[in-house]
């Protein structure tokens, strides 16, 4: 087996969840498995997530900021994890990619020529991603109600910047036992040895 390098981003502000156990496993089993890993929980991190004027303004980058688009430019797999709330990732995460995901890190538009600021580069090319997102919820049940939520952090943020991309969707977690839970952390860890 091919060892890769690892970058985990924990995004969920509470590491001290069901997610948060999830992302541990996932973690111990990459490390099992010969890989090189580093994560980040993103509750543990300081940084403004408010992108406050837009591209107006360069907005300086604080240090855990630096140091995650660092791990994302080292790493061959960027593995996500975070709850579904309201449909979406909770909003300390989405923040971090408003911050993050600037252009000439992520992307850059195309400037000149015939439909210049229709096409863009994917600076992040060459990178595979894979995010976790759990639920309450069943993820079949979810889709029929409210839609494939799924599709922002995939094809509008990760896809966007070169990375492809896959979604595992985790639930319904609200009345899981722990027996129920225990078989997720185990895939997990059987999943972070391979390197899925």
């Amino acid at each position: 087996m091919t060892t890769k390098k690892i970058f985990i981003l924990l995004g969920h502000p509470d590491k001290e969840t069901r997610t948060g156990s999830f992302a541990d496993a996932y973690e111990r089993g990459a490390r099992a498995g010969g890989h090189e890993v580093r994560r980040m929980n993103i509750g543990d991190m300081v940084f403004d997530p408010i992108l406050h004027k837009g591209y107006k303004v360069v907005q300086p980058y604080e240090p855990d900021l630096v140091t995650a688009q660092e791990n994302i430019l080292w790493c061959d797999d960027f593995i996500i994890f975070y709850p579904s709330w309201w449909s979406t990732m909770p909003a300390l995460l989405k923040g971090f990619f408003d911050r993050a995901w600037m252009p000439r890190f992520a992307f850059s538009f195309k400037k000149e020529g015939f439909m210049a600021g229709m096409f863009w580069r994917r600076l992040l090319k060459g990178r595979r991603a894979h995010v976790y997102i759990s639920s309450d919820s069943h993820p079949f049940f979810s889709h029929i109600l409210f839609g494939d939520h799924s599709r922002e952090i995939k094809r509008c943020i990760l896809s966007f910047a070169g990375f492809s991309s896959h979604v595992t969707k985790v639930g319904p977690l609200k009345f899981a036992n722990e027996a129920r839970l225990d078989k997720w952390r185990t895939k997990m860890e059987k999943w972070g040895r391979s390197g899925y």
